[in-house]
C-alpha cells in the first residue's frame, strides 16, 4: 500500500520547513519529499535536503518532457514535483510530507493523486512580513511581492482538507493540531476522499 502524501502550505515565511522538520520527528518512516527548483541554493541549503537545484533551461526540458506531476513559476524561479521521485518516496515511506503552493496543490488535484491538504494561516500579513524580514534573504522589492502573492494564496486557500492558524510564539501548538490530523489517515481510521 503506497504511503499518506501529505501537503503543507503557506505563504512565503509561514512555517512550512519548521512544521515538516518537527512532524518528521513525530512520525516513525516518515520523510520530506524534496521538490525541484531552478532557484539558485540560499546560503546554508543543501541539495538534496531544501530542494533538488537544476538550472531553468534543465527545468524547461523536464517539463517538455512530461516529468513533472506539478509545476509552478513563483517569483521568478520554476518549482515542480518530479513524479518518478515521488512514486519512489510513496513506495518506500508510510508518510511523505511536501510542502506544494497554492497552485500545485490544485494541479495535484487534477492528477487524482490521494494526499490530505493542510494550509498554514498566518495571524495577519503583518506578522507575515515581520516574519519574511527576521528571516532574511529577500530584497525589499521581493518583500512586497510576496506580500502581494501571500494575500492570493490566502484567499485560494478554502479547498485545503484543513487550515490552521500558525499562531507567533505557538509553533509547538500548531505542530500538535496538525499531528493529530495525521494520525487517523495513517492509522487507517479514515480514508482519504478520492481528488477528481
Amino acid at each position: 500500500m503506497p504511503g499518506l502524501l501529505v501537503i503543507i502550505s503557506s505563504p512565503s515565511g509561514g512555517g512550512k520547513d519548521a512544521v515538516i522538520n518537527a512532524l518528521l520527528n513525530i512520525f516513525p518512516n516518515s520523510s520530506r519529499f524534496v521538490t525541484t527548483t531552478s532557484r539558485p541554493p540560499r546560503p546554508g541549503n543543501q541539495e538534496g535536503v531544501d530542494y533538488h537545484f537544476i538550472s531553468p533551461e534543465k527545468f524547461v526540458t523536464k517539463i517538455e518532457q512530461g516529468d513533472f506531476i506539478e509545476y509552478n513559476f513563483y517569483a521568478g524561479n520554476y518549482y515542480g514535483t518530479e513524479r518518478q521521485r515521488l512514486n519512489e518516496a510513496l513506495t518506500r515511506y508510510s508518510l511523505v510530507l511536501t510542502q506544494v503552493e497554492v497552485n500545485g496543490k490544485h494541479n495535484f488535484d487534477k492528477t487524482g493523486i490521494s494526499h490530505l491538504s493542510i494550509f498554514l494561516l498566518p495571524e495577519s500579513l503583518d506578522v507575515l512580513r515581520k516574519r519574511i524580514e527576521e528571516r532574511g534573504g529577500v530584497p525589499a522589492t521581493n518583500l512586497k511581492e510576496r506580500l502581494a502573492i501571500a494575500e492570493k494564496e490566502i484567499a485560494q486557500s478554502g479547498d485545503y482538507d484543513f487550515r490552521i492558524v500558525n499562531a507567533e510564539g505557538k509553533l509547538g501548538e500548531t505542530i500538535e493540531k496538525i499531528a493529530e490530523i495525521i494520525k487517523p489517515y495513517l492509522n487507517g481510521e479514515k480514508m482519504l476522499d478520492k481528488k477528481a
